[in-house]
């Protein structure tokens, strides 16, 4: 037969004390405060100006500098169109320069004999007329095909592809050696800042507000934002609306952000965290009178920096809780 020491025994039938001191409870008084209701939806990364960068000359596209996420700034040189024709119509135009130029130095030199007979009294002064009228003759034709000159090295200089706006690189459709059309895409650049693009459901319109406080949800956290335009144009039953954030990332356009807009405001009732305890399934407040009451609780929110639960039923504003 076993026998048990009196003081063992009785340590293992009575229940150890926990050391140390018990923890203080304190109270909160669930009164009704304001909070606001947010929808939440998802944004693009979008930017300001989206503009495409167009070939003013029709050709072929001997040369392409620009490549997808390549930052560039307004008039630069994208790419360079070449068309043969106009090197034959410059050659044109030169041959057509030289022989006006010789028929203006035989015409000079024909005035400068004409002055002469003229001086002695050979010739009439008619006669010298003509001589100096075909001068000029040829002289103006000259200007003429000199201008003309300029319109096709004008053309030859159309075709570089410039960068219309400061910006990235989206798109480049073309390739390089392919033959395009005058106002066909090459590229399109991505300018005048990035900011995110709503499409919100058309019955949530009349909460949409420029100038509301918008929440982002981003891989660092909660972001802050602004909502700067709600577009008046109602398409496929949703409303687009531009948002404006403070260090937005800009590494992928059209990216899809999480998005929490304010919908309305309305009276609830918040207790901390802590003061709700779940048993068997169940929510438990404890009131100051130390009954405890059944509630159903609501959405987490955080007020001030602290963790609120909003109780949708089981309280009444101005009732004591007490908080651990």
């Amino acid at each position: 037969m076993r026998h048990f020491h009196l003081p063992l025994a009785l340590a293992l039938l009575v229940p150890p004390v926990l050391s140390g001191l018990p923890a203080v409870a304190g109270s909160y008084v669930a009164s009704p405060v304001e909070v606001t209701d947010w929808k939440a939806v998802y944004g693009q990364v979008e930017a300001r100006d989206q503009l495409p960068a167009r070939a003013r000359l029709g050709g072929t596209l001997v040369e392409l500098s620009a490549s997808e996420g390549d930052t560039v700034t307004a008039g630069q040189v994208l790419g360079k169109i070449v068309d043969d024709k106009i090197a034959f119509q410059l050659n044109a135009v030169d041959a057509q320069i030289a022989a006006l130029q010789a028929q203006l130095d035989n015409a000079k030199a024909e005035l400068t004999r004409g002055e002469a007979l003229n001086a002695r009294g050979v010739s009439s002064a008619q006669q010298l007329d003509q001589l100096r009228t075909q001068v000029d003759v040829y002289a103006s034709q000259i200007a003429a095909q000199q201008a003309n000159r300029q319109v096709i090295e004008q053309q030859a200089a159309e075709g570089e592809v410039l960068a219309p706006v400061s910006g990235r690189v989206l798109t480049v459709p073309a390739a390089r050696g392919a033959y395009v059309m005058a106002g066909e895409t090459v590229a399109t650049v991505g300018g005048g800042g990035f900011y995110l693009r709503l499409s919100v459901p058309e019955r949530f319109t009349s909460t949409l507000t420029e100038g509301a406080a918008i929440e982002l949800e981003t891989p660092r956290g909660t972001v802050a934002g602004k909502l700067v335009k709600v577009y008046p144009l109602i398409e496929g039953g949703r409303v687009q609306a531009d948002v404006e954030v403070q260090g937005l990332d800009e590494s992928f356009v059209a990216a899809r952000v999480l998005v929490r807009l304010p919908l309305a405001k309305r009276q609830a009732i918040l207790v901390p965290e802590g003061a709700i305890a779940t048993r068997s399934g169940l929510d438990f407040v404890t009131l100051a009178d130390g009954t405890e009451r059944a509630v159903l609780p609501g959405p987490a929110r955080r007020i001030d920096g602290a963790g609120m639960v909003e109780v949708l039923t089981g309280l009444e504003g101005g009732e004591t809780v007490v908080t651990p």
